[in-house]
C-alpha cells in the first residue's frame, strides 16, 4: 500500500509500526520531551471543563462491555481521534434514551461512534456512516464485523460534500458529526435536510479548547480557517430562531440542534 496516497494529511499509529497519515486540521510536533513525536488530535487531550472533573467523569463512569470496549482502549492507546469517554457515555444515554431507527454519522474513523450507536437502533433500524478515508474505512469495517453490525450499518467511502446531497430527505432521526471542523458550517444545511422533523444533529469538537472565544489574531495561522468557520457555525445555529439548540460542555464540546420544522 502506498501511504502518500492514501490521504494527504492524518497520523495513526497500527500495531507494529506508525502509518503516517496527516490529518492537517489536529496535527503538531510535541511541546514536551515525554509526548508522542505526534498526536493526532491535539484537541482530545485539552478538555474545555476542569481536569479534575474530566478524569473523574473518565473513570467513574463504568467502561463499555466486550468489543465495543476493546475497540474504544484501542483506539485511546494509538491516539486514534474517537470520542472521549465523557461524550461516548453521553451519546450512549441519549440514544439508548431516544432509540432511533435512521442514524448518519459523518467521519467514521475506525467505527466506535457508530458502533455504540449502532446498538441502540430500534428492531428495523441502520446506521449509515461517511469517511474518505481508506485506511479508516478498512479498520471500521474489520470492527462492524466483530460487533455484528455488518447487515445494520453501511459504510460509505468518500467525501461528505459529494455524499451529503445525494442522500434523502427527512430520513434520518439522527446525525452525528465528527469531521473536518472547517466544513462543519458547510455540511449543516444538508444535515438539517436529511434530518426529520423533531430530529437531532449532534456535532463535535466544537469549542477548540476553548479558543474559539479568542481574537482570530491570536491564532496560530494554520488553524485560522477552523477558528473562523466554527465561529461562523456558532452564530448561524444559535441565532436561528426556529431550530432548537444547545451546547453540552462534555470533551471538546458538543452542539446539539433539533430540527424544529422543515
Amino acid at each position: 500500500m502506498n501511504i502518500s496516497s492514501l490521504v494527504s494529511n492524518v497520523h495513526f499509529f497500527d500495531e507494529t509500526k506508525q502509518i503516517q497519515i496527516e490529518l492537517h486540521e489536529t496535527w503538531r510536533k510535541p511541546e514536551n520531551k515525554g509526548e508522542s513525536s505526534y498526536m493526532l488530535n491535539e484537541m482530545m487531550h485539552r478538555p474545555v471543563v476542569m481536569p479534575e472533573i474530566v478524569e473523574f467523569m473518565r473513570k467513574a463512569q463504568q467502561g463499555f462491555p466486550g468489543v465495543l470496549g476493546e475497540i474504544e482502549a484501542y483506539a485511546n492507546e494509538r491516539g486514534i481521534p474517537v470520542v472521549p469517554h465523557e461524550t461516548a457515555k453521553f451519546i450512549d444515554f441519549f440514544c439508548a434514551s431516544v432509540q432511533p431507527t435512521n442514524i448518519l454519522e459523518i467521519g467514521t474513523a475506525i467505527g466506535f461512534s457508530a458502533s455504540l450507536m449502532a446498538q441502540h437502533l430500534q428492531t428495523d433500524g441502520h446506521l449509515t456512516t461517511i469517511d474518505r478515508y481508506a485506511l479508516m474505512y478498512d479498520r471500521a469495517k474489520e470492527n462492524f464485523k466483530k460487533m455484528g453490525l455488518e447487515e445494520r450499518v453501511t459504510l460509505i467511502e468518500g467525501d461528505a460534500a459529494n455524499v451529503l446531497p445525494t442522500l434523502e430527505a427527512n430520513a434520518y432521526d439522527l446525525v452525528f458529526m465528527d469531521s473536518a471542523k472547517a466544513k462543519y458550517i458547510e455540511f449543516y444545511p444538508e444535515c438539517m435536510r436529511v434530518l426529520r422533523k423533531g430530529g437531532v444533529l449532534i456535532i463535535d469538537d466544537v469549542f477548540q479548547a476553548g479558543t474559539i472565544l479568542e481574537d482570530e489574531a491570536n491564532i496560530p495561522k494554520r488553524v485560522r480557517k477552523i477558528h473562523r468557520k466554527l465561529n461562523e457555525l456558532m452564530d448561524t445555529v444559535l441565532n436561528d430562531p426556529i431550530h432548537r439548540s444547545c451546547l453540552v460542555p462534555l470533551g471538546d464540546g458538543i452542539l446539539m440542534v433539533r430540527k424544529e420544522a422543515e
